[in-house]
């Protein structure tokens, strides 16, 4: 069931809908394959089909719809060529992580240490949702601890079909706790200024997805794109 989000004039309003669209679709409240239309979702937000029309484009540019003319804008199927979007991210991710290493700020290490603390009280909540907000920031904050917003924006364009893939795995293939133990080996190493250490620590946290996605798969075939 979608959650009732509402529009506001705090940002443009095909933004928003992109947003809320986007959550949906990530975390599978609308199923891969599924038809979306202009009309019903400009109905749901009581909004013109223009901005609708806008972010169906702005989701299909992130690779989560395809437009057919004619026919219609469907969820696209989850795809194995997930795997080349982890790969782009582990290179951009890693070469942040080392750098932090050395240069973030003990200021920097609180705030991932605070944020890892929410971490562990949204898992406490079973809020699945919340938690990957807060994995999201843990990220960015890295990135932040040495001024390099631009990184972590870079993989939020290629992440999206990543995105679908782990909130499927958080109920049992790869639950948050799993998570928090490896974000916690990653805070670990920047606190101590271990760049090898780090490096390796988000690498094995990102190629956890890896291994994940088969059983996935398996579970919820109807999903994926046959090879």
């Amino acid at each position: 069931m979608s959650i009732p989000y509402t529009i506001t004039a705090s940002e443009p309003v095909n933004q928003q809908i992109y947003r809320f669209l986007r959550q949906d679709i990530v975390t599978c409240v609308i199923h891969p394959g599924s038809l979306l239309s202009e009309k019903e979702v400009s109905s749901r937000f009581n909004v013109s089909r223009q901005p609708v029309r806008e972010a169906f484009i702005k989701l299909a540019e992130a690779g989560l719809v395809q437009i057919l003319p004619q026919r219609g804008t469907f969820v696209r199927k989850i795809s194995a060529r997930v795997a080349d979007g982890r790969f782009i991210r582990e290179a951009v991710e890693i070469a942040v992580v080392r750098r932090a290493a050395l240069e973030a700020a003990p200021a920097a290490v609180m705030e991932l240490e605070h944020n890892l603390q929410l971490q562990k009280m949204a898992a406490q909540r079973h809020d699945v949702q919340a938690f990957l907000l807060l994995d999201d920031e843990f990220h960015l904050l890295i990135a932040q601890s040495i001024n390099c917003e631009l990184a972590w924006e870079t993989v939020e364009n290629i992440k999206a079909t990543m995105d679908r893939v782990r909130f499927l795995t958080l109920s049992k293939v790869s639950p948050p706790e799993s998570l928090i133990e490896q974000h916690e080996e990653i805070l670990s190493m920047l606190r101590n200024k271990d760049a090898d250490g780090a490096e390796k620590a988000m690498r094995r946290h990102l190629q956890e997805m890896i291994f994940s996605i088969t059983p996935i798969a398996e579970q919820n075939s109807e999903w994926f794109e046959q090879v």
